[in-house]
């Protein structure tokens, strides 16, 4: 493969600037529109790898990494990533500048599968064509009948598990938490799973005191009950109650899950392919909760996530965010749907199976 170096690195940003935004318990985005930024790694043998991304990231893609990337054989992706990964050390160690590492990367990964010709999952060693799926949503700022509907909506399309937010108000609304949650419970009844998500919303004791109330409504995972980077209160809150704790989905490479995962902080292991460091560190990521015999249920990039999903054998279940999929109908020309609350990826499209609608490029580019 003699013509496969790296000759060029574009990004195409598309934003749908109507679109109303969403709140959950510390974090409110309502009527921000909806953007994304796509990376394009452009080879002298015309073949082209392809990843979505934050629109945020894009200068720190043109300016520290392209210049790394550019003239290099893009099939060397641990090196490739070790030279992105120092470039970003005095300012990017977490934050923005992974998710630009990560976006980079996960285009390497789907322009290695796209030269070899199979879909990613396959180039990685599957262990399976076809994972579960949850249906991910519940925003805080739905009313409760909002609420019972999206949720019923998931049920309704054949996902037995669902998943809704709570620690609405930074944690002040407590009684209301778990009125909306009666209210989830009651509707879709005893057979499907709830997941419930704090988005960092409570402290330590007062997770551990609403997890008393969760219980009550056989919640299967307490997700984000803290701070994500109060690993002690983590790790409390799984000690103290017997609910599973789920995070990982603000944590960065595999040190940083090292250390939560050493400390006892995770029942339930949740990187992000677009936060963490792409396909080359969630594999790692995987393997690391792997080891210490801890089940990975990945964080929103759902339709890179499927790949990834279908080679770990440790794996829960993938998100699937009702939103996301929203954006995705417009952004692509197609993607592989779920069917009864299982997803597989196309297996006959090389890497990500992926392409962007000309129709929205055309519509929603800000260039």
């Amino acid at each position: 493969m003699q013509d496969t170096v790296i000759t060029d690195v574009t990004t195409t940003v598309l934003l749908q600037p109507e679109v109303v935004g969403f709140q959950d318990a510390t974090i409110r985005h309502r009527g921000s529109g909806r953007s994304s930024l796509f990376v394009h790694i452009k080879t002298a043998s015309g073949h082209e790898g392809f990843a979505p991304g934050l629109a945020l990231s894009r200068e720190i893609i043109h300016r520290v990494l392209k210049p790394a990337l550019v003239g290099q054989d893009p099939l060397c992706i641990e090196k490739l990533w070790d030279d992105m990964f120092w470039r970003v050390r005095g300012f990017g160690r977490k934050g923005l500048a992974f998710a630009a590492i990560s976006t980079v990367d996960i285009a390497l990964w789907d322009l290695k599968a796209k030269l070899f010709g199979v879909p990613l999952y396959r180039l990685l060693g599957p262990f399976t064509d076809r994972v579960p799926i949850y249906g991910s949503g519940g925003w805080t700022h739905y009313s409760e009948a909002e609420l019972v509907r999206e949720q019923m909506g998931f049920v309704e399309r054949g996902i037995p598990r669902v998943k809704m937010k709570v620690a609405k108000n930074f944690g002040r609304a407590e009684a209301e938490d778990v009125q909306r949650l009666a209210a989830v419970r009651k509707a879709v009844g005893d057979d499907v799973e709830i997941y419930v998500d704090a988005n960092n919303g409570y402290y330590a004791k007062q997770a551990i005191g609403m997890a008393r109330h969760l219980a009550e409504y056989d919640v299967k995972w307490f997700e984000e009950p803290v701070l994500a980077d109060d690993i002690a209160g983590l790790a409390a809150i799984a000690r103290a109650i017997d609910i599973p704790v789920a995070t990982g989905e603000h944590e960065y490479t595999r040190y940083g899950f090292k250390e939560l995962i050493a400390q006892g902080g995770a029942d339930i292991v949740q990187p992000d392919v677009g936060r963490v460091g792409g396909v080359t560190e969630w594999m790692k990521v995987a393997h690391l909760a792997h080891a210490f015999n801890l089940p990975v249920a990945p964080h929103a990039v759902q339709l890179v996530h499927l790949h990834l999903a279908c080679c770990t054998p440790n794996l829960k279940v993938v998100e699937y965010l009702g939103a996301v999929e929203e954006g995705d109908r417009v952004w692509y020309t197609d993607f592989p749907e779920p069917v009864d609350g299982y997803w597989s990826p196309y297996a006959d499209r090389p890497g990500l199976g992926l392409e962007l609608s000309p129709e929205a490029v055309r519509r929603y580019s800000v260039d």
